[in-house]
């Protein structure tokens, strides 16, 4: 991908304007990356879902290692690994991509991405020359599995604080490595361990490289989970486990960073990850309710069911929207950063840092939008949707993991938040004035101007204006008010993530569809203007609940209710007929038979 855009930064979507023609959406993708993802799609209706129930069965052991074999044969498993690694060396989005098409193959998307992320990844990123030659090619080529041991049982969220030790030898020559940790995919069949433990009394982790192989590894049964049942999930122990120093990972005390690194890069691959998965279910759902009759009708013809698959479809389309946006976003730094002269490893890890304000966006809001997805799929499938017969029920006990793992979506709304936070008294984003400026215009007199609505998407992009203005209302003076202490105040956090997340998902599905009628017309995209209307109109509401939660939150007497009139004044917004809208948006998915968009 070769777009070119203009320079931006985490987090400042919510101070500046950003222009449809800056942003990446899925139409621009390469006749390259379109045939990347049509073979993973083949690969997917071949080796994935003829097979579902023995893999979810796990009674052959060797089923899932031999399909990840052949994922490894077909170049899936090196998407970014170079190509002086024995991998394909394509871009930050492209591996996007990928992940989004897979979020269609259940248990074996965990699978696909703890290997080629957290398993892959450290050593790409934070390996010498001698670690990625000796690791990489077999990871890249599925001749070895990786996994990633960070969770212990009592040490989830707060990772840093792990009890695993590692103890350097007599001789200086190997590190023992003694103890437990949990939930680790791909444990079953791995044969490489990226382990993270402390040496002596560190304050800090430090992150070691592990092969089976190394002898001192021993594990639990395979865990019976509620979803993903096909994916290997162990507990892993380790018992005076001898890793040579060579195997170092970095530096000593570097793991905590490691960690923290692999995570934000985790986490927008996850939301991309799910989006396979929403598509297939939007999918079926659609096929679902034109078969089914009740009333001598399809139930497709039932105003109920259109406006469930007309949601369903609009908040895969917004899911899209952000999780590309951000790839590209990141994409961009990245080749700035490498241009500048940095090192290429250091650059990814620069380029996702910058943007993980909005990796944390796309992992909580794609989880969530999966959770609904299956949930009305569920419902729209009824009595079957409960059947194990059908597909529903798998991939509603699947769906459910994604709000978990890569930190739970309470620790990342805080994180996004606490991140903006820190940047801003850092100076390296200018929160502060904005802010300032929106609580003198509270007390000014309200403009009456009236806005030219005759440009597409114009009076939606004055509610988005107003909607940023809402935030730096909120956060700017909750900030003042509580200070230090804000981080204490984990519902107020919480409220003002949810703030962040719509105008975030709103504005990159108004984006992305105005470029997309730059390259269509507006006749073309007349059912995509409406699902982003439909988005930002359900916005609106969710910020106005939001923000006046947290007003309630910290404030009183005439403060709270100059915010509330404020709060009023910035979450007006036209009103859509939405039911017509979803009417329109459904008898279009119905008549293409699938999720069109």
């Amino acid at each position: 991908m070769t777009t070119q855009t203009k320079s931006t930064q985490g987090g400042e979507f919510l101070i500046k304007e950003t222009d449809a023609q800056d942003i990446f959406i899925p139409a621009e993708f390469t006749e390259e990356q379109r045939m990347m993802a049509q073979a993973c799609q083949d690969f997917i209706d071949t080796e994935i879902t003829p097979h579902v129930k023995e893999i979810d069965s796990m009674k052959d052991p060797d089923l899932v290692p031999s399909i990840f074999k052949k994922a490894g044969d077909l170049g899936l498993l090196g998407i970014t690994v170079p190509e002086e690694y024995g991998g394909m060396g394509m871009s930050f989005n492209t591996s996007m991509l990928i992940a989004d098409i897979i979020g269609a193959a259940g248990s074996f998307s965990t699978t696909y991405g703890a290997h080629t992320g957290i398993g892959t990844l450290p050593i790409l990123y934070y390996g010498t020359e001698e670690q990625k030659k000796k690791y990489l090619p077999k990871l890249a080529t599925g001749e070895w599995a990786a996994c990633y041991c960070l969770t212990e049982p009592d040490a989830g969220s707060d990772a840093n604080s792990g009890k695993t030790k590692a103890t350097l030898s007599e001789d200086g020559k190997t590190y023992l490595l003694n103890g437990q940790k949990m939930w680790i995919s791909n444990a079953g069949f791995a044969e490489l361990f990226i382990v993270f433990a402390k040496i002596e009394d560190d304050k800090n982790l430090t992150c070691f490289i592990v092969e089976k192989s190394f002898g001192g590894i021993t594990m639990n049964e395979e865990e019976k989970k509620l979803g993903i049942k096909g994916s290997s999930t162990r507990q892993v122990f380790f018992n005076d486990c001898p890793v040579p120093v060579e195997n170092m990972l970095s530096d000593r005390q570097n793991g905590f960073k490691i960690a923290v690194n692999i995570l934000n890069i985790g986490r927008v691959k996850l939301g991309a990850g799910v989006l396979g998965g929403v598509r297939t279910v939007t999918t079926n759902a659609v096929k679902y309710s034109t078969e089914r009759k009740q009333f001598g009708v399809s139930i497709n013809s039932f105003g109920a069911i259109k406006s469930k698959l007309a949601e369903m479809a609009t908040k895969s389309y917004v899911s899209e929207a952000l999780c590309y946006r951000a790839g590209q976003d990141i994409e961009n730094k990245i080749n700035a950063l490498e241009a500048d002269g940095m090192d290429a490893s250091e650059a990814k890890l620069k380029g996702v840092e910058a943007f993980a304000i909005e990796c944390a966006i796309a992992k909580v809001q794609c989880s969530e939008v999966l959770d609904y997805v299956v949930d009305q799929g569920v419902q729209i499938y009824g009595g079957m949707g409960y059947s194990a017969d059908a597909p529903m029920e798998r991939a509603y006990r699947d769906a459910r993991i994604s709000r978990i793992y890569e930190g739970t979506n309470e620790i990342n709304r805080m994180l996004m938040v606490g991140m903006l936070l820190k940047r801003a008294m850092k100076g390296e984003i200018n929160i502060f004035d904005p802010a300032m400026a929106v609580s003198k215009e509270l007390t000014s007199v309200p403009s009456f101007e009236t806005i030219d609505t005759s440009e597409l998407f114009a009076a939606e992009k004055e509610v988005l204006k107003k909607l940023k203005k809402v935030f730096l209302m909120v956060g700017g003076k909750a900030a003042m008010a509580l200070q230090d202490k804000i981080e204490d105040e984990q519902e107020i956090m919480m409220n003002l993530a949810d703030v962040m997340i719509e105008i975030y998902a709103s504005e990159s599905a108004i984006l992305r569809t105005e470029k997309l009628v730059s390259i269509k017309g507006e006749d073309a995209c007349k059912n995509q203007i409406a699902m982003a209307q439909i988005y930002l109109s359900e916005a609106v509401d969710k910020i106005n609940t939001a923000a006046k939660e947290a007003i309630g939150s910290f404030t009183k007497g005439d403060e709270q209710k100059v915010m509330l009139m404020g709060l009023k004044r910035f979450t007006k917004s036209e009103l859509y007929n939405t039911k017509e809208l979803r009417r329109q948006i459904a008898d279009y998915m119905i008549d293409q038979g699938k999720y069109p968009f």
